[in-house]
């Protein structure tokens, strides 16, 4: 099954937490913090949104960080994948 998201909204997945410190040390995953960087998966079309004409500025491809609860969860093919607007993304990783 695949996604496509409408409007302004983006399809992410979070990307793996790290298993080591940067000192060495391997981490169990209840140990490991939950990263709040997300790898875009597909990106909505755009278009009019609630009256004003939004430009989407993320691409397939991009690291992004968001809000610690935004967006919708879901799952797909046994995938964990969150669904955001381009509003509630905060930053692109580079």
């Amino acid at each position: 099954m695949t996604l496509k998201p409408l409007a302004d909204r983006v399809i992410i997945k979070q990307v793996e937490a790290e298993e080591t410190t940067k000192a060495g040390i391997i981490l169990t995953s209840a140990a490991q913090e939950k990263p709040q960087v997300y790898e875009v998966i597909e990106v909505g079309p755009g278009g009019t949104v609630d009256g004003n004409e939004v430009v989407m500025v993320v691409k397939k491809g991009d690291r992004i960080i968001t809000g610690k609860y935004s967006g919708t969860e879901v799952k797909i093919d046994g995938e964990e994948l969150t669904i955001v607007r381009q509003s509630d993304i905060l930053a692109i990783v580079q």
